[in-house]
């Protein structure tokens, strides 16, 4: 038995017929179809397996991404695809390989990882912890549209850079680039609605679907609140059923305009996360509140514990899972009521941190 390692490029096809048959083993499509930034041979030296004589034994994958913000650029590594062969487990191999994905994540200059699962004892064993901020909305019945001069398509011939476009106008957003994106438009079992201004430039757009994943889900979306409401008002006729979009929670107006509508709400978790570089992090953080103001924010690890909070009004925070949560979320600060008034208001001037993963960017 051999590894972790990277696999060698001619071992590529072998790796990637281990993944279709263990997790897309229904499928009339390669799962490097639905990861074509992921599972390709740009990204080898990011994949992870044990083999033992030639064949694989165990698999996972890391996809750095940068992550901006209006207060940080984050180095993100996101870790999926992790799956161990049925005869292999209990053995710790997939321990073993998400291990050396942190690795490579933090010789990456990665702040923090994330991963999307619903194993959480087994990731909470390696210091992962459900955290951030995820709103949806059902959409239980028609409404209104609020701009009626649109016209609407679910062609999925779209122009990867118009979407790009409205895509880069998110206040927070992985950094892609236009061949990612049509790469991206190109995912099996990929729905794309659009809306057209008159002059033919797009308004909004809509995806649902990513592969098996996401059915019924809209993961991404673009375009100004109204013009978006207008496409999920058309996208809920065309499909009369209900269906979800997945929100960050700091898109306030929109989320303030669902409400207003026949919608059932429910606030989740974006996922999974653990630090990786606490320290570089913490330096980006310690800027962001200089930037708004508030030069004696502390935030400090220490062997056993860290110490957070502003001026003289500090607290010990023994778990570094606490610590995600305080500065990812979803950890409200007047509801735990360990700060003074005056403390909290100058902490919410850069926390809880908005990080957002769209759906495209999830492996």
């Amino acid at each position: 038995m051999e590894g972790p390692r990277s696999p060698r490029e001619t071992e590529l096809p072998q790796v990637l017929d281990f993944l279709n048959k263990k997790l897309r083993s229904e499928a009339p499509w390669s799962i490097a179809a639905e990861y074509p930034t992921a599972l390709t041979p740009n990204n080898l030296h990011n994949m992870r397996i044990i083999a033992d004589e030639e064949r694989v034994l165990s698999h996972a994958v890391l996809k750095p991404l940068i992550i901006k913000s209006p207060h940080v650029i984050f180095k993100v590594g996101a870790i999926g695809s992790v799956v161990t062969d049925d005869q292999h487990r209990g053995q710790g191999l997939s321990t073993t390989v998400i291990n050396d994905c942190l690795k490579s994540a933090q010789e990456q200059s990665c702040d923090i990882a994330i991963l999307w699962t619903d194993l959480f004892d087994f990731y909470r064993r390696m210091g992962f912890e459900l955290a951030g901020n995820e709103v949806s909305f059902v959409i239980e019945d028609n409404f209104e549209m609020p701009i009626t001069n649109l016209s609407f398509s679910t062609d999925p011939k779209v122009a990867p850079d118009a979407i790009y476009r409205l895509y880069s106008s998110h206040s927070v957003n992985s950094v892609r680039t236009i061949e990612e994106t049509r790469k991206f438009l190109s995912i099996p079992q990929t729905k794309i609605y659009t809306a057209w201004e008159p002059n033919g430039q797009l308004a909004a757009y809509a995806i649902e679907g990513k592969g098996i994943d996401l059915g019924g889900y809209i993961h991404e979306w673009g375009g100004s609140v109204p013009k978006l409401l207008s496409l999920l008002s058309f996208i809920r006729a065309k499909k009369g059923q209900p269906f979800t979009i997945i929100c960050p929670k700091h898109s306030q107006n929109l989320i303030r305009e669902l409400q207003t509508k026949s919608v059932t709400m429910n606030n989740g978790f974006l996922g999974m996360i653990k630090f990786v570089n606490f320290d570089q992090l913490a330096g980006k953080i310690k800027r962001s509140f200089r930037a708004e103001g508030v030069a004696d924010i502390v935030l400090e690890k220490h062997p056993n514990h860290y110490v957070f909070g502003i001026g003289q009004d500090l607290y010990t925070i023994n778990h570094e899972t606490d610590m995600v949560r305080l500065l990812f979320g979803p950890m409200d600060y007047r509801a735990i009521g360990i700060f003074k008034e005056e403390t909290v208001q100058k902490l919410e001037k850069v926390l809880p941190l908005p990080l957002w993963v769209w759906g495209w960017d999830s492996i």
